[in-house]
């Protein structure tokens, strides 16, 4: 087994912490809360600070469900600058490792290959990851803590299970601690990479720690669960092979966009919402030169009222607004109810190169040019001026959101 020396740096309550330090506050000691009440009680809070985390309120509810003991300080989302903090804690990193040694994994998360600097810097590795965290400290003001280990999945189990437990904020599990550290943890859902649903499974065949799975049978794990079985036997047992140096390059990829509405739509209200989303899905598509064979709707329907998740494959790759449109519509017709909506989530997949384009027999081919040639003009000036530069009639009616989202990075306000 390739033995590596692994870190994951995780920045503490990141969103709030940015905010608190832009405001020169302290985040120990004011209730200070990331949420935009303008969208109402519902809104779902994504993250509080330290000294609310320490009174036991957690980093995800909504709103409505924090105490009503505290003068909380509101702060709206604004992800362009946490993406400019989060450049600077990576700028930290870049003061201690090559690019090629670092993995981000989000926004406030990152791994990190120490295992050729050890030397190098004549530490060990609690005491390199404590100068790096110093650094980070001492040049952008947030704190983190990190996990060590000797392969990504050691790593990430250190972080999430032990470093918060340690004063330093940095916890470590070798190889031959997986007996001692790993095997005794539960709930399940405590481990990297295994859901509620995952946990419930494995709890209904009578597993409730990783020792439970690490000494049950690879195979009837496999015929339990597909590769996914085999993933947790191997992780149990300490073995992760993934190497930071390998880039993922997956062999299928999908590109998706959901939007929860502010406030219940009627189903013909829904078709504007659908719309907006399918040119902006098949932008971002066309702006990586990709087609796709399969589009997908998902429909949840307000009140906890259930909904319906439908796909189609098309007749062929395109990458035209318009059949994908057509394509989505004709299943959301089929399919929706007269209940009031809450949530669309639209999906192209079995995406490929965008080598070609295959005109349709059925419909003009004067007709199908013209369309593809005004899809480049308001792509190229979309691109160049702006998502707002050019939008449809549409986008004035009441129930349309294209406007307010388009200012917004990852559905929150920059």
């Amino acid at each position: 087994m390739n033995r590596r020396t692994i870190a994951v740096i995780d920045l503490k309550a990141f969103y709030s912490f940015v905010e608190c330090l832009d405001r020169g506050l302290d985040p120990w000691k004011v209730p200070l809360v990331v949420a935009d009440k303008e969208r109402g009680t519902n809104t779902i809070v994504l993250s509080v600070s330290p000294f609310l985390k320490k009174q036991g309120i957690p980093s995800r509810c909504r709103l409505k469900e924090l105490p009503k003991k505290f003068e909380y300080i509101y702060a709206v989302p604004r992800m362009e600058r946490y993406l400019e903090k989060s450049a600077e804690v990576i700028s930290v990193l870049y003061h201690f490792v090559a690019e090629e040694d670092i993995h981000v994994y989000s926004i406030d998360e990152t791994f990190v290959d120490l295992t050729s600097y050890l030397s190098y810097y004549q530490k060990t590795p609690s005491q390199m990851v404590s100068t790096i965290l110093k650094q980070i400290k001492e040049d952008t003001g947030l704190e983190a803590t990190a996990g060590i280990g000797d392969n990504f999945f050691l790593a990430k189990i250190a972080l999430d299970v032990y470093a918060k437990r340690e004063r330093n904020g940095i916890a470590k599990i070798s190889l031959n601690e997986i007996k001692e550290k790993v095997w005794p943890i539960t709930p399940l859902n405590k481990v990297w990479g295994i859901g509620l649903r995952t946990e419930a499974k494995l709890n209904a065949l009578g597993m409730f720690t990783l020792k439970d799975i690490a000494t049950s049978d690879i195979n009837f794990l496999k015929s339990k669960f597909g590769v996914i079985g085999e993933q947790l036997w191997r992780h149990a047992n300490g073995v992760d092979e993934a190497d930071i140096h390998e880039k993922y390059e997956p062999c299928e990829r999908s590109l998706s966009l959901g939007q929860v509405l502010f406030r219940d739509y009627k189903k013909d209200e829904t078709i504007t919402i659908i719309r907006e989303m399918v040119d902006t899905l098949a932008l971002r598509m066309r702006n990586e030169n990709k087609m796709t064979g399969l589009v997908s709707i998902y429909i949840g329907y307000s009140k906890n009222a259930g909904g319906f998740a439908r796909r189609t494959t098309l007749l062929a790759p395109t990458d035209d607004g318009q059949i994908l449109l057509d394509a989505i519509l004709e299943i959301y017709r089929r399919n929706v109810k007269d209940l009031p909506i809450r949530r669309v989530v639209l999906c192209f997949g079995h995406l490929s190169v965008a080598s070609h384009q295959q005109l349709n027999l059925f419909e003009d081919d004067g007709k199908q040019i013209k369309r593809r040639n005004l899809q480049k003009t308001l792509d190229f000036l979309q691109n160049k001026y702006g998502k707002n530069s050019v939008l449809r009639g549409s986008s004035l009616l009441e129930e349309s959101t294209i406007i307010e989202r388009n200012k917004l990075i990852g559905g929150h306000h920059k």
